[in-house]
């Protein structure tokens, strides 16, 4: 590797079925970072418009060239490796690598064969697991001494679930093994939560997020967990779902013949196994961290993104700080790869915001004037919805103010317009709300917010009295996934903004949910954003800085 190059970190594992949907691999990216920092940045889905595409095998060419990086001497080259495979074969051919396969995961990045637009070069495969975890150096700089770094996710290369330490700047492997697939298989593939859900299997990607939404409407059962481990789960009702009525009305006396997610019954087994889950995680953490004794947790992969989970480990008091990167999922995996090499070269990464999603975008300055910000503030006062795309957009798939729809926090009628008429999403799914640090702790009560709030990875108590001030983004348990702005620096233009509201019209909070309507991905460029505002019927957009009605 070389010190003074960039690295070009490439994630596009063809996937092991040909499917009109992403099936086994998801969310291809690409990541330029040179001495430390992000260059370019793509989350494939942003550009092509096909939610979490799966396709990069077929359009690598042009999208190199688009950035002027088809000279495959500029760059060191590294691929990440999924559970079906290491190879990378593009669809023209020019673009080839095979990574060594192995029995065990190596806690570095290996040699590989490669043939770059049609020469041979020098390339390397980082494993799966690796790049989720070292995806958090970007947003919080190199691990820190006596860390206990896991994954977690539906598969990677050779786990769903692998321990690593890092001590005195170097990685040991702990473990890795599939034994708590069954614990991530309830959100992906298990057909009794999927019949409940009412979801296709090129939704599937989706159903984790879907799930845990509809959990917070139920409770958890130990009778029903018993229940469930008997019948191992229905994980496999697919087109049987009579063995669940004929079980289900045997045990509890539930005489129904469809699923559907008002019903009581079914709104506690999916609570059931989404707590299942969590219990279960946060207890084996807990057994990890007595047994080796860390001081730090870096904690990525999809799993990650689990805000019940998280908020459980972060309460517990366990670690001195736990960190978790925003693009915890596979839309982390090149970012990840990348940043390790990057580490490897220089010994050091530099900490950014989660806005990199650049690739394509023209022009990412943000200007704005206050009286836009007047302007906008007197526009949601009306209770109007405001798609906002300022900058560069969010990496991750959560929208953290540049690529936001925000509106008043204050109505559940208000958030349900924007989640079910706007985005036309399920009548359970909620939103969330952005505030400031202040009101954050105001709402909450607590002293002190942590700094995973800044992603939206936790899951916050507010205040009985004051959760009719936002019941727009309360959940049904009383609780709220609040993005918490530290600082200006963390998003000037919602900042200020929010300032504005705060002091001048005593407005503490907005709904800030994705800019996206169900089934797409959140919008990239300025020219996504005014064609999604339109067909969303939103009342305004903002373009970097700049406000447009509609």
């Amino acid at each position: 590797m070389d010190a003074e190059k960039p690295t070009l970190a490439v994630y596009g594992i063809q996937d092991r079925i040909n499917s009109p949907y992403p099936y086994f691999v998801h969310d291809h990216s690409v990541v330029l970072m040179y001495k430390g920092k992000v260059k370019k940045l793509l989350t494939l889905e942003r550009l092509t418009r096909k939610k979490h595409d799966n396709t990069l095998n077929t359009r690598i060419y042009d999208i190199l060239k688009s950035e002027g990086l088809l000279s495959p001497d500029d760059y060191d080259l590294v691929f990440a490796d999924n559970v079906v495979g290491r190879a990378f074969i593009s669809s023209c051919g020019r673009f080839r690598f095979e990574g060594p396969l192995n029995a065990h995961l190596k806690p570095h990045e290996e040699r590989g064969r490669c043939w770059w637009l049609d020469r041979e070069k020098r390339a390397f495969v980082l494993n799966h697991e690796l790049a989720h975890i070292a995806s958090a150096m970007p947003f919080y700089g190199e691990f820190r001494d006596n860390s206990l770094l896991v994954h977690f996710d539906g598969g990677a290369s050779l786990s769903n679930f692998s321990v690593w330490l890092f001590r005195n700047r170097k990685i040991t492997p702990v473990e890795a093994h599939w034994k708590f697939k069954r614990l991530t298989s309830m959100f992906n593939a298990n057909a009794l939560v999927f019949g409940i859900i009412g979801a296709k299997m090129e939704e599937q990607n989706s159903v984790p997020g879907k799930m845990m939404g509809l959990a917070s409407y139920g409770k958890y059962s130990g009778e029903i967990e018993e229940w469930l481990k008997e019948n191992n789960y229905f994980e496999d009702v697919w087109n049987k779902k009579n063995v669940f009525f004929n079980a289900a009305k045997s045990r509890f006396g539930w005489d129904k013949k469809h699923l559907h997610t008002r019903d009581p019954f079914l709104q506690d087994i999916v609570a059931t196994m989404h707590w299942i889950f969590v219990r279960d995680t946060v207890k084996y953490i807990e057994g990890l961290q007595d047994k080796y004794k860390t001081d730090y947790l870096y904690y990525s992969g999809g799993s990650a993104l689990n805000i019940v989970a998280n908020t459980l480990l972060y309460d517990k008091g366990l670690f001195n700080e736990i960190f978790i990167p925003p693009a915890c999922e596979d839309s982390g995996i090149a970012l990840g790869a990348a940043a390790f090499i990057e580490w490897k070269k220089h010994g050091t990464i530099i900490k950014h915001s989660p806005y990199l999603n650049n690739w394509g975008l023209k022009n990412t300055k943000v200007s704005y004037t206050s009286e836009t910000l007047t302007a906008v503030a007197k526009l949601l006062l009306q209770e109007k919805v405001i798609g906002v795309c300022n900058g560069s957009a969010e990496t991750g798939p959560r929208a953290l103010g540049n690529r936001s729809i925000i509106a008043l926090a204050n109505s559940s009628e208000l958030a349900g317009k924007v989640s079910m008429v706007h985005k036309r999403r399920e009548w359970y799914r909620p939103v969330a709300p952005v505030m400031l640090f202040k009101n954050a702790k105001f709402y909450t009560g607590r002293e002190t917010i942590p700094g995973l709030s800044r992603f939206m990875l936790l899951d916050f108590e507010i205040k009985d009295k004051l959760r009719k001030e936002i019941s727009g983004v309360v959940h049904i348990d009383g609780t709220s996934r609040i993005q918490t702005l530290f600082r200006k620096e963390d998003n000037p233009f919602l900042y200020d903004l929010l300032v504005l509201l705060d002091e001048e019209y005593g407005v503490r909070a907005l709904i800030n949910t994705s800019f996206n309507v169900r089934g797409e991905p959140i919008v990239h460029t300025c020219e996504d954003a005014v064609r999604s505002a339109k067909n969303m019927k939103l009342n305004a957009v903002i373009l970097n800085g700049r406000l447009e009605e509609l």
